[in-house]
């Protein structure tokens, strides 16, 4: 499939020989670059890249103070339809300068980030629907009050089931770039995609990193929608971490002190968003991001990861690592779970380091309201507050998503909703 329009072609020339517009001088080699598009079509995607970057990264200096507008160089990478992935397959040995991050933010691990005496708690799930499930609950009241994430094995999920989601993930990002052509888009109405950088065509630099992503709205989709290379994968990881989430909402219901089926009630983690993330190798990981600093507007998160590394969380202001565990599942709290539980369970930030050595590949599951709660309003757990005043005021999921995908990252979304001296709030109320 061609990847290109003429309007991108003349942009990508305009841009590499300094024309303002295309000269008849041009046209032989415009012909030639043409007859390349059509009859060789993986080959111009390259070569038009290729072009690009050298465009893009020409003036390439990280400690270049002066302005420089990304969005057009930002534009031409995306109508390639090849992510980064294609980029790193091109041969750069030098970024494009959208993806430099500001110095700044500091990109690599500090020697605090590796501090020993700091481990992401790990809880053991055998035994949680019988003998052992006070002591679990309270395992997870800890890890979700002091940390807002921990690692879980003996989860009930098979080996090769997560293994076999990786794989899928993997084998999918590294088709030809004509077969997932066919998933490239930002329309957020498609529910099933491929695409590149999530921050890719805002003000904020890109990052190093692909995805495929599936909308399981309330927890249903055609599984013809999926891509015949990974279909069955993801159908039968579907089926167990939907599993695991119904038995954490049941686990983080009674660790708030509430009754087990408290949190299903508010059906506040009933529509799943499962995306597969592919991390290329990264020829100056120094310079950029895999994913920047953030939290997930989710209410609960369910991470897979490879045996990569490179994930680092924020826990008392220093970066520590989270060494990759072979058949352990990251769970994190996400901010809407922090902001109805009035920041008892704390919602945690969280990035990923670009590497020299790839690909990174994870799975990462995000729990959201159903569709017919899109505006509901959320609030903070009456039962929760006794004396306690309400830090945050209601919000909907359509109002929370709309303000954190205009926050950007750095910036806390919750803060946004912190009750004011004076302003009116609501709690949530189960329905039962």
């Amino acid at each position: 499939m061609n990847s290109f329009s003429f309007n991108h072609l003349s942009y990508i020339f305009a841009c590499h020989f300094g024309y303002g517009l295309l000269s008849s001088s041009s046209l032989s080699l415009i012909i030639v670059f043409l007859f390349i598009l059509i009859r060789f079509p993986m080959i111009s995607t390259v070569a038009s890249m290729e072009v690009m970057v050298s465009n893009a990264s020409s003036s390439f200096d990280p400690e270049d103070g002066s302005n420089y507008d990304s969005a057009n160089d930002m534009k031409a990478f995306d109508e390639t339809k090849g992510g980064v992935k294609g980029l790193a397959d091109s041969g750069v040995i030098k970024i494009p300068r959208f993806f430099v991050h500001p110095p700044e933010k500091p990109q690599q691990p500090s020697s605090k980030s590796s501090n020993i005496n700091l481990q992401v708690p790990i809880i053991n799930f055998e035994g949680f629907e019988s003998s052992r499930r006070m002591e679990v609950v309270n395992e997870i009241r800890r890890a979700s009050e002091n940390w807002g994430l921990f690692q879980v094995v003996n989860h009930g999920i098979p080996e090769n089931v997560m293994d076999g989601m990786l794989e899928g993930v993997k084998r999918f990002h590294e088709q030809p770039q004509e077969v997932k052509t066919e998933f490239y888009t930002r329309d957020a109405d498609q529910r099933v995609k491929f695409f590149t950088g999530a921050l890719l065509l805002t003000k904020e630099p890109a990052i190093w990193r692909d995805t495929v992503a599936f909308d399981f709205k309330d927890g249903k989709l055609d599984p013809q929608l999926f891509p015949a290379i990974m279909r069955e994968e993801v159908g039968e990881y579907f089926r167990h971490v939907t599993k695991i989430g119904k038995a954490l909402s049941e686990l983080l219901s009674e660790a708030l002190g509430l009754r087990s089926n408290y949190l299903s009630s508010i059906e506040c983690m009933e529509t799943q968003s499962l995306v597969g993330h592919y991390y290329p190798a990264c020829p100056q990981p120094e310079l950029t991001f895999g994913t920047t600093t953030h939290s997930d507007p989710s209410f609960l998160t369910i991470l897979l990861q490879d045996n990569k590394g490179g994930l680092q969380v924020l826990h008392q202001n220093q970066w520590v690592d989270v060494p990759p565990l072979q058949g352990a599942l990251l769970v994190n709290i996400g901010d809407l779970m922090q902001l109805i539980t009035n920041d008892r369970f704390r919602s945690v930030e969280h990035r990923v380091l670009a590497g020299e050595v790839g690909p990174r590949i994870s799975l990462a599951s995000f729990f959201f309201p159903s569709t017919a709660n899109t505006f509901k309003p959320y609030g903070v757990i009456q039962e929760l507050l006794s004396d306690d005043t309400p830090i945050y005021r209601a919000t909907h999921l359509a109002e929370f998503m709309g303000q954190y995908m205009s926050t950007g990252s750095y910036i806390s979304t919750l803060s946004h909703f912190k009750v004011s001296s004076g302003q009116a709030c609501s709690s949530t109320e189960d329905t039962d």
